[in-house]
């Protein structure tokens, strides 16, 4: 009699598999649409930051536009701010790369 009710006690619980699908889905919905995007993201900007290359326009994380002048190593390079004015600044303080703002129509 007590083995009966262990018996159907077991056959009515749900598999080791089962009880963790539900946290199996969530994990791959957070990878798919949080940290695959955040990685893409990730390896653009890296890849950006290795082509940089002689009178590029950039902007810095600091919202400062300027024009590559030269590289003084593999991770410091000289930013021509005005005519007279250079400064020098570590790869990755750049943001982006500069594209002119359209025109606005009056």
């Amino acid at each position: 009699m007590i083995l009966n009710v262990f018996a159907q006690e077991a056959a009515q619980q749900p598999g080791g598999l089962m009880s963790f699908l539900p946290f199996i889905l969530i994990f791959v919905i957070i990878w798919f649409f949080m940290i695959r995007p955040q990685a893409k993201k990730q390896k653009e900007t890296q890849n950006m930051l290795s082509n940089l290359k002689i009178h590029d326009k950039i902007v810095t994380i600091g919202g400062l536009i300027g024009e590559i002048d030269s590289f003084k190593d593999d991770e410091t390079l000289v930013v021509k701010l005005t005519k007279e004015l250079k400064v020098e600044m570590r790869r990755s303080a750049v943001a982006g790369l500069y594209a002119s703002p359209a025109p606005k129509k009056k």
